[in-house]
This record gives structure tokens, C-alpha cells and sequence, in this order.
């Protein structure tokens, strides 16, 4: 479905100095797939995203969309796109902004108001929509945002930043909205730094760094990969015999201990061990994602 071959952004200023963006960057993404991108503030998210939407062209290499050029695809099929700032005139409703919209994405007249009144409901704007944009709160108008990128059926869907400003209710509701977006024709790339969203939501995350693709992690649990990693283990009783236990486990107050754990079954075997000698346990959750894990040692935050 999408394919970077090495695509490379050179940016060029008036004066002759160059800053390279992307480089070298090559990925394959499927049909029906959930990608995750993920990298730290000027890493080249943004480039990545504007090369595939035909914005800009890369200097080298190649990006293509089911090998057709972006801005090729885009004139002829669409993507359902939401930019990371939201920006809508101030002074429409955000009901007439979802209409005007509509027409601007060639939505068939027949079908707009029907469109326009189910991305209402799907992102609970009832309530907002004879509302200006201006009086809309951060969150809303970040639903506001998140429904104009849904208002056509889009083969493919780029969503920058969705869960900004949203608070948990919509956060959770979200993943909610990705997992009914899902579908085997489909493809959803999900530009973020929530990690933890990103390893709810998507299928595998492309950590980017200095232009470049540093790692591709799959978000799924592998029972014999290789999982090192802090836990940690909050007791209600039974804190005396940690130490016995776990020796490397760490006391930090409060009942809690960090314990490290190097794969899922030396983690099945620590709880087991626990609850044998009699250990109550409260909580057992990872103090890193194995998302959060890799994008440290990714990026060089190894602390």
C-alpha cells in the first residue's frame, strides 16, 4: 500500500546551507496495518508525513502510494488527513466547518448531510455543533478536527497528534474510533508521542530519529522475545519478604518494589514465587512499556 525506498528531504536555504530532514528512510506499509511513528521533537515526523501527502518531493529515493506518486494518489482518491495544529476559521459553527468540508472532499450533495451528522455523533459533538470554533474548548476542537478526517471513507488515514488535548474519556474513546476504522483495505498511520497510545493502537511503531528510521517494533507480547525491563510490584502484605525473593528488587517506599525482569516467563515465575510465599499482591505493571523501553535505547535515552 505504502512505500518509502530510501527517500531522502533535503532542505536548502537561499544561503547555500543544507539541513537534511530524512534520510535513507525505507518502509513498507501494508494494507489493513496500523503503523505508529514515533520519534522526538525535530526528529522528521512532520517531513515523513509531507512527503506523503505530495506536500513535498523527496530529494532522493522514492515515496509511493499503492505506486502511484502521493500527490497523484491524493488528487484521485483522497486521505482522510488531521494536521497536528488544529486550525478552522474562528467565526464558523462547527457544524457549517464539517459541511464546508464535506463539499471541499467532493462529497456527493445526496450524501453530505448524512455524512456531516454521523462523524457528529461518532466524535459527541451533539452538543457543540451550533457552537464557533472559537468557543470551543482545546479538546473539542480537537474532536472537531478528528471528524473532518473522518468525513470520507479513506483507503488511507493519517492522523498527527490525534490524542492532543483530549481528555481520558476521548482518549479512551479513541482507541475506540481506530479499532472501528480498522479494516483490510485499510491503512492508518498514527504520528504520536503518547507511547502508550501507540502501543494500544497500532500494529507496529516506526521509531524515527535524526531523519533516519532507528527501530520498528512490533506492539504485540512475544512469549520468547526478549523482554528486559523494570516491574513493579505493589504489596499489601508480605513487603518482609521481598528482599528474600527477589534479590535485585528495589525498594522504593510505600509498599512498592521495582523488580527486573528480563522475559515473560521469568515474569509469570516472579508472580507465582510471590503469591507461594504468601505475598498479597495489589498491582504488577511494567514501570516502561516494552514501547517506552525500546524508544529510550532507539534514541539514546538509555536513563
Amino acid at each position: 500500500m505504502i512505500e518509502f525506498n530510501s527517500a531522502t528531504k533535503v532542505y536548502r536555504s537561499l544561503l547555500g546551507r543544507s539541513v537534511t530532514a530524512v534520510e535513507e528512510f525505507s518502509l513498507q506499509v501494508a494494507e489493513g496495518e496500523v503503523l505508529g511513528i514515533a520519534g522526538p521533537n525535530g526528529a522528521g515526523k512532520s517531513t515523513l508525513i509531507s512527503l506523503l501527502l505530495g506536500y513535498l518531493r523527496p530529494t532522493g529515493g522514492s515515496v509511493t502510494i499503492e505506486g502511484r506518486d502521493p500527490r497523484s494518489y491524493v488528487e484521485k482518491n483522497g486521505i482522510g488527513y488531521l494536521s497536528e495544529l488544529v486550525t478552522i476559521n474562528p467565526n464558523w459553527t462547527a457544524e457549517s466547518a464539517l459541511a464546508r468540508f464535506a463539499t471541499l472532499a467532493a462529497i456527493p450533495p445526496a450524501d453530505k448531510r448524512g455524512r456531516v451528522e454521523a462523524v457528529i455523533a461518532q466524535l459527541g459533538l451533539e452538543e457543540h455543533r451550533a457552537k464557533k470554533v472559537k468557543a470551543l474548548s482545546k479538546g473539542n476542537l480537537q474532536r472537531l478536527g478528528l471528524a473532518q478526517s473522518l468525513l470520507r471513507d479513506e483507503k488511507v488515514v493519517i492522523l498527527d497528534e490525534p490524542t492532543h488535548g483530549l481528555d481520558p474519556v476521548w482518549t479512551q474513546k479513541f482507541r475506540d474510533i481506530v479499532d472501528g476504522l480498522r479494516r483490510p483495505g485499510r491503512t492508518i498511520l498514527i504520528a504520536s508521542h503518547n507511547l502508550d497510545e501507540l502501543q494500544r493502537v497500532a500494529d507496529r511503531v516506526a521509531i524515527i530519529d535524526k531523519g533516519r528510521l532507528q527501530r520498528l517494533v512490533q506492539t504485540g507480547y512475544d512469549q520468547t522475545a526478549e523482554t528486559a525491563g523494570t516491574y513493579r510490584m505493589a504489596v499489601v502484605s508480605g513487603a518482609e519478604k521481598m528482599k528474600e525473593i527477589f534479590p535485585a528488587a528495589v525498594d522504593i517506599g510505600g509498599g512498592e518494589f521495582d523488580i527486573p525482569i528480563t522475559n515473560l516467563a521469568e515474569l509469570n515465575a516472579a508472580i507465582a514465587k510471590a503469591i507461594a510465599a504468601g505475598v498479597m499482591l495489589a498491582s504488577f505493571v511494567p514501570s516502561r512499556s516494552v514501547l517506552e523501553q525500546q524508544f529510550r535505547e532507539a534514541v539514546g535515552e538509555k536513563n
